[in-house]
């Protein structure tokens, strides 16, 4: 469980095969000065499992689903990536609940940039549009976030934006983004059980007519 507080940029250094998969260097001293094997890193809001480190990298197996879910998919030797370790038991909840859970990727569409902070419009793939809503929680690349503007219902392509503050811009790999970029998605943990609860609740009402 993660809170979506980057508290380090890393620099992916090395991609090997692994199985149908990779397994990442990572370079992120903080994240790597204590790490144990089998804890958990969000990279860039994936969470990975570490399998070997030194006192400044960590190794991470990636596999096939999450390549195939996550822009990690396009990631290559270079590559920044924001970091978080899981979230200690008692620790106050800065951002919101993340999961380290991908549920889609968005594309950077429009970056604009403010005398003190800047506002991204990312385009919401249509099965997550219904989760996102004005002055929600959002995960980007594992960053929390409030979205600040979204799409109506009935937009014919769905997009919400995010208001960058200087802090955000300098902590996380958010500030480097430009247009086309691809980025990790994750809603909202509630609005996912709402939208589960309510379907059973349609299937139920729907089967008793």
């Amino acid at each position: 469980m993660f809170t979506g507080i980057i508290e380090e940029i890393g620099e992916i250094t090395a991609i090997a095969p692994s199985g149908d998969g990779w397994r990442l260097t990572v370079r992120a001293s903080g994240a790597a000065r204590d790490a144990v094997h089998g804890e958990s890193i969000a990279v860039s809001g994936v969470c990975l499992t570490v399998v070997g480190s030194t006192p400044d990298t960590f190794d991470a197996d990636v596999m096939k689903q999450t390549l195939d879910v996550s822009a990690l998919a396009t990631a290559s030797v270079g590559t920044r990536v924001n970091i978080e370790k899981a979230m200690p038991v008692g620790a106050r909840l800065g951002g919101h609940i993340v999961q380290g859970h991908v549920d889609g990727i968005g594309a950077v569409v429009d970056v604009r940039p403010g005398a003190d902070w800047s506002v991204l419009r990312i385009s919401l793939p249509a099965d997550l549009a219904p989760l996102v809503v004005d002055k929600g929680s959002i995960s980007v690349d594992g960053t929390s976030l409030t979205v600040s503007a979204v799409s109506e219902a009935s937009a014919a392509a769905a997009w919400f934006e995010i208001s960058l503050i200087p802090e955000t811009l300098v902590a996380t790999t958010l500030g480097s983004r430009t247009v086309g970029d691809r980025v990790n998605l994750e809603t909202d943990i509630l609005a996912r059980h709402v939208e589960r609860l309510l379907a059973f609740r349609a299937l139920s009402e729907g089967g008793s007519r």
